[in-house]
């Protein structure tokens, strides 16, 4: 059974995803998702601990996209690569990147009620990417590096997306970074050499 804590968090990030955040305030988000402001400092303690809540419940939601991603059989890392890019840069995700990116540079900035994002921000993307380096054949050191530097680059170009809107030359980028990722992989000649 989900608790009314699940619900308000699940109506919020469908809320965000829909609408974007921007300069409402926590009683209009409130509003928006039918309950009082109270409800939600009840539930969340702020706007900003509510708006933390709601990228974990993202990048959760993310995460096991690229788990379930990673159990196609048959299928290349380079091809498994793609489709991820795919599905986290849609447009549909934009706002909730925004959000993302917004609150991360406020926690950054050690902004009451978001610092605690940087708790796992990198180390909650680490495991499971560690684990998909190392079923595609890298040691676990290969795969520890690898994972920290997809990391990077995938929450760089998503910044880069939104900054210029330049499609063409972001998945340009990705695929570069996703040919040279496949030319390290045990079998594979380097095409960049």
């Amino acid at each position: 059974m989900v608790d009314a804590k699940q619900r308000l968090l699940s109506a919020a990030v469908d809320h965000v995803a829909e609408h974007g955040v921007g300069e409402q305030s926590l009683r209009q988000i409130a509003a928006a998702l039918g309950t009082s402001h109270r409800m939600l400092i009840y539930h969340f303690g702020s706007k900003e601990g509510l708006l933390v809540e709601i990228i974990k419940a993202v990048e959760a939601r993310q995460r096991e996209v690229l788990a379930d991603l990673a159990h196609e059989p048959g299928e290349s890392a380079g091809d498994m690569g793609r489709r991820f890019w795919k599905r986290i840069s849609d447009p549909a995700l934009w706002p909730n990147i925004r959000l993302f990116f917004e609150v991360y540079g406020q926690a950054l900035q050690g902004r009451p009620g978001t610092t605690h994002l940087l708790d796992d921000v990198v180390h909650a993307w680490l495991d499971p990417v560690i684990a998909v380096g190392v079923a595609q054949g890298l040691s676990e050191e290969d795969a520890r590096v690898t994972a920290r530097l997809g990391l990077a680059v995938t929450r760089g170009l998503l910044l880069d997306l939104l900054a210029t809107g330049d499609r063409e030359a972001v998945d340009a980028a990705m695929e570069r970074y996703i040919v040279s990722y496949e030319a390290q992989l045990p079998g594979r000649a380097s095409p960049l050499s």
